[in-house]
């Protein structure tokens, strides 16, 4: 046994005190690297749960609002020409109906604050001047599509509209590339592509079908009526969704889109009081219309809840995805709406009108498979990024692992 001096003792002791010093130092961040471990799995699995309820309260809102835009845009269309058929004549009434039921809004904004208690944001106190000036300015742009709508489907049989305005999703594509660089992808211009053949069908082989009383300048003022209408809310869609950027909720989205459906509204008064449109509606309700005042004011009513919906639920899809995808949901609802005019107003539904509507139906089905490939890409790279995170941390608690060992060998 090797002898050591007092000196060398006293040194060696040392050696030991620093080393267990280290160990305890040691230990000590081993303690807190394992508290900082724990913290990250606890806010992990926070995180995650967090993540699928955010999941789930987003499908939630998704399939509501397309819910809304399926019954607002079907029965709003078929009211509408139910108002016409019925010898209502003016086209000023069917533009103030669309957006007159905008106090229907208030219900979204108001109930879940006041009611609910889910939010603690009061309505109207986050919308900045900037958004105000350019809701209006949209909304009475948005009142001039409504008129055009209006002339549109005045002439036009219900499924012969319906189709024409699948125009407008090519202009959304292009406008919506223009405005908010919307990506264009194999899916979304096959599509495209898909849906304009079938208007394009429909403008040279449909005319055949118009109303017996109506002229064929009529029919053609109805058309590009109809096209001008697809073309302005193919301009509103993007332009919603670049300032939609800045909204931070669902309920600022139903503020704006009430400020919209009033500018629009105060332009249609404009256009009922100069064209003695007010007194229109009491003699139409009165005289003219064949099925009584009666029902003459219940088609005005619903008429105004149902717009409401399908403005609800477009407003909706484009916050919630994006232009594109808002005018591919309108688009796909045109089938619909087309068995909806044959069934109900015995519109005539010939080869052309068939081969169109399988057209819609095979263009929508390729976009929702696009945008399923899309989700599912993203879903697996947001899988590796999460793997490569984990294996990063468990590397590190692998080393500190080791450092332990070695000071606890050496001790």
């Amino acid at each position: 046994m090797e002898f050591v001096s007092q000196p060398q003792q006293e040194e060696h002791d040392d050696q030991r005190g620093n080393l267990k010093e280290l160990m305890i130092i040691d230990n000590k961040n081993s303690d807190e690297i394992v508290q900082i471990q724990m913290h990250h799995d606890q806010v992990e699995e926070t995180n995650m749960t967090s993540s699928e309820t955010t999941k789930k309260c987003y499908m939630f809102f998704l399939g509501i609002n397309y819910m809304l835009l399926f019954i607002g845009s079907i029965s709003s269309s078929l009211l509408s020409k139910f108002y016409f058929n019925h010898k209502g004549d003016s086209r000023w009434v069917s533009t103030w109906v669309q957006s007159a039921g905008f106090p229907l809004l208030l219900l979204p904004i108001c109930l879940p604050f006041y009611v609910f208690k889910s939010t603690h944001r009061k309505p109207f106190t986050n919308l900045t001047p900037k958004m105000l000036l350019l809701s209006i300015v949209i909304g009475f742009f948005l009142g001039l599509n409504n008129l055009l709508f209006s002339w549109g489907n005045s002439y036009l049989p219900v499924s012969t509209n319906s189709l024409v305005l699948s125009s407008q999703l090519v202009f959304t594509l292009i406008t919506s590339f223009i405005i908010v660089k919307q990506k264009i992808t194999y899916t979304n211009l096959n599509c495209v592509i898909l849906l304009t053949i079938s208007s394009v069908m429909l403008a040279l082989g449909s005319s055949h079908d118009k109303p017996k009383d109506l002229t064929k300048t009529k029919y053609f003022i109805g058309f590009f009526s109809t096209i001008g209408a697809g073309l302005l809310f193919a301009l509103y869609l993007p332009l919603m969704e670049k300032i939609y950027k800045e909204v931070s909720c669902y309920s600022m989205v139903m503020e704006m889109q009430i400020v919209m459906e009033l500018a629009a509204t105060v332009l249609a008064t404009l256009g009922m009081i100069i064209d003695d449109g007010f007194s229109e509606m009491k003699k139409e309700g009165k005289n003219v219309f064949d099925l009584g005042e009666k029902a003459y004011w219940l088609t005005v009513m619903f008429n105004m809840v149902t717009w409401q919906f399908c403005f609800m639920g477009t407003a909706g899809m484009v916050f919630l995805t994006c232009s594109l995808t808002g005018g591919v949901c309108m688009t796909a609802l045109i089938a619909v709406n087309v068995l909806g005019g044959v069934i109900v107003f015995g519109d005539n539904f010939g080869g052309i009108k068939v081969v169109s509507t399988l057209l819609c139906i095979w263009g929508f089905s390729s976009y929702l498979y696009g945008m399923y490939m899309k989700r599912k890409e993203e879903e697996e790279e947001e899988k590796k990024k999460d793997d490569s995170l984990e294996k990063l941390i468990k590397n590190d608690k692998d080393e500190q692992e080791n450092m332990t060992e070695i000071v606890t060998l050496n001790t």
